[in-house]
């Protein structure tokens, strides 16, 4: 039996453009400004400078969503990601962290741009702003470490109850 590949190319149109129909939720809550990681910790002005270019578009609620993430199935993995990022490190939540958990976000933030870890490889990639230089990954930990110091610092402050 012959197949006519004009046919199979119809099929594949036809999958393509059906799939298309399922787009995922591609959705950036309101932000309080109270709630940010810019309200609640003291971030440098360097370190912000970074992570606004290299980590906001996934752990946050600024996502700029690019036009491939409106094209199945590619939109699938960009909603995914960020659905997966933001429930890791939220920056325009960073308010619904206890001090505990804010310092072990803190301390993993400095682990994961060390190791290159993060941003993802898939994401610098596609976006060159987003890549770590030496520098970059120094601020972030010096920002890090120094917060963590001073969480610690205002807990020793504060009055213990009885």
């Amino acid at each position: 039996m012959k197949r006519n590949p004009k046919w199979l190319l119809i099929g594949l149109a036809i999958v393509v453009v059906a799939i298309q129909l399922y787009q995922p939720e591609r959705t950036n809550p309101p932000i309080e400004q109270a709630r940010t990681v810019e309200a609640q910790t003291e971030i440098s002005p360097a370190a912000s400078a970074i992570v606004n270019r290299a980590c906001k578009d996934c752990h946050s609620h600024q996502t700029r969503w690019p036009w491939y993430s409106f094209v199945a199935p590619v939109s699938w993995a960009v909603a995914d990601d960020v659905e997966h990022a933001r429930s890791h490190v939220n920056f325009s939540d960073w308010a619904q962290y206890e001090r505990k958990d804010a310092d072990h976000k803190l301390e993993e933030i400095c682990e994961e741009v060390e190791k290159g870890a993060m941003p993802l490889a898939s994401y610098r990639w596609m976006h060159a702003q987003a890549r770590l230089s030496e520098q970059d990954v120094q601020a972030i930990c010096a920002w890090t470490q120094a917060e963590r110091r001073r969480l610690r610092e205002t807990q020793e402050e504060a009055p213990t109850e009885n």
